[in-house]
Order: structure tokens, then C-alpha cells, then sequence
């Protein structure tokens, strides 16, 4: 496995490829699991040359956020990511990917005002930070496709639109979820939680199968009830938060008022340790 961590060395090698290799391209920002492993497998099954990046991003941090405690298992990660049979590693540098006089930014307006991006969560600067450094990666490895986890689905979408809209080309790869036996989405912050959390946590997951059922039911119920019901569940769990547990269009992520499918269950929570998310994706 090849590393670079210069944005200039990677741009000679990209270069040195046959004009026709297939690159694919999973981002991350390490700490990797089981469920980035399977991004790369599915990547290097379907393409020539994988790419993998590790930049923990600071644009996509807020001021209160983890940026400075993000886990950064750097030996570990390469350790897996050699095994995992990747061509290369780009982990650059924060200079490197933002050299002083940075000044762009990419908004996709409407995707990232929503869940993860309203005011009461996050905020829409998290989404500006995480357009402006895919669409940094996308032009810099050129891929031919990009691997991304559906429990990141905002974010996915995101992507998508960006893609779209700014005509790279890439063909986004929708992944599903990769889940520990209990049903908990992995998560590098999953690392956070504390031992009774964890034993809480997969709860999260139920709550949402509780919503898939709910749906699918006949006659369902409203979005309104199910989403209600769905948070007085949720509030069971001891010490838990709620930031939001929405039901939206898979597409726009705006709320639906009817209980036609497909519907995206989406839930952010909140224990001492540790910020989750997780989402079920309803035919």
C-alpha cells in the first residue's frame, strides 16, 4: 500500500494512471470499523485501483464539537487498510488541504438546513464543511466511484446532489448500513459511550424498527403519530437527549405529511458521552 500525504504528490500519481483505470474512492476520517471495511471491499470489487482517504476534517466541526478528542488510531488504521488490500492512502495534512488564504466554501442550500443541519442540531455549517472537502477529494482523485455508508444518509445525499449539480461524474454508491450484533450502527463514536450506554444504545435501533412497523401497518398511522410515539419511546432510555427524530422524504429530507413510501426514519440522539445517529430507510 502506498501513502501519500502531499496533495501535490498525489496529483503526479494520479496522473501516472492508465488514461482507463477505474478508480474507486472511499473518504473517511479514520478510526475505521467494520462497516468502512466493507465500503472497501465492495470498492475493490468493483474497481481496478481503491483509493482511501483519512483527513479529519476540521471544517465540518463546531466550535463545541470533538475535534480535538476525534480518535485518531493512526497505526491501527493502516494496519487494517493494508490488510484490506488498498492501493493507496491519502492522508493528507490540514495545510495541505487548506493552505492559508482558504476561502471557498460549497453549500447544497436546502439538504443541509434540515436534521443534522437545523439550528437545533449542528447547524448547516457542518454540511458546508463536509461539500467542501468532498468536492476537494473528488478533485483531486478524480474517481470513477465513490463508496458511502446509507447511516450517514444526509450526508449521502448531500454528496449526491453535489455531484449532480457540479457535473463530477462520480458514481455514488449508496452502502447499507453495517450494524454490531446488538443492531447499534457502527460508529468511530461509538468508542465514547459508556459501558451502561452501550447496553442503552442499540435501543435507538429498536425504536426505529418500532417506526418501521408502525408504517408499513395497515391502515398506517400518521407521520405526526408515529413520530410522536416514536420519541415517547425513545425517552425511556435513561439520560438520553433527543435532538430530533423526524420522518422525511428520502429525497428533499423535508417532514411528510403522509404515509406514503418511500419515508426515511431518522433519529439524533444525545447520552453523556457521545452524539449518535442512525436511520431506517422505509419501502
Amino acid at each position: 500500500m502506498k501513502i501519500i500525504r502531499n496533495t501535490k504528490h498525489f496529483i503526479i500519481w494520479r496522473k501516472s494512471l492508465p488514461k482507463n483505470t477505474t478508480v474507486g474512492f472511499v473518504p473517511t476520517m479514520g478510526a475505521l470499523h467494520k462497516g468502512h471495511i466493507s465500503l472497501i471491499s465492495r470498492c475493490r470489487k468493483e474497481n481496478q485501483v481503491t483509493v482511501v482517504s483519512i483527513f479529519v476534517n476540521p471544517l465540518q466541526f463546531g466550535p463545541k464539537e470533538d475535534f480535538n478528542q476525534y480518535p485518531r488510531p493512526w497505526s491501527a488504521d493502516f494496519k487494517l487498510l493494508k490488510k484490506a488490500g488498498v492501493h493507496l492512502l491519502f492522508a493528507p495534512t490540514t495545510a495541505a488541504m487548506y493552505h492559508e488564504g482558504f476561502s471557498t466554501q460549497v453549500f447544497v442550500k436546502k439538504l443541509s438546513k434540515t436534521l443534522c443541519g437545523s439550528p437545533t442540531s449542528r447547524g448547516p455549517e457542518h454540511f458546508v464543511g463536509v461539500a467542501t472537502v468532498v468536492a476537494k477529494l473528488f478533485n483531486l482523485v478524480r474517481p470513477t466511484r465513490a463508496y458511502f455508508g446509507m447511516k450517514d444518509f444526509q450526508q449521502l445525499r448531500i454528496i449526491e446532489q453535489m455531484n449532480k449539480d457540479l457535473d463530477w461524474g462520480v458514481k455514488i454508491v449508496r452502502c447499507p448500513t453495517v450494524r454490531e450484533f446488538d443492531g447499534l450502527a457502527m460508529s468511530s463514536r461509538n468508542i465514547y459511550l459508556s459501558p451502561i450506554e452501550r447496553v442503552l444504545a442499540p435501543q435507538i435501533y429498536r425504536t426505529l424498527q418500532q417506526g418501521r412497523k408502525l408504517l408499513t401497518s395497515k391502515p398506517p398511522k400518521s407521520p405526526n403519530l408515529i413520530q410522536n410515539e416514536l420519541k415517547k419511546t425513545l425517552l425511556t432510555i435513561p439520560d438520553i437527549k433527543i435532538e430530533y427524530l423526524e420522518l422525511v422524504n428520502p429525497v428533499t429530507l423535508q417532514k411528510v405529511q403522509k404515509s406514503k413510501l418511500p419515508i426515511l426514519i431518522a433519529a439524533a440522539v444525545k447520552f453523556k458521552s457521545a452524539r449518535l445517529i442512525d436511520n431506517i430507510l422505509v419501502k
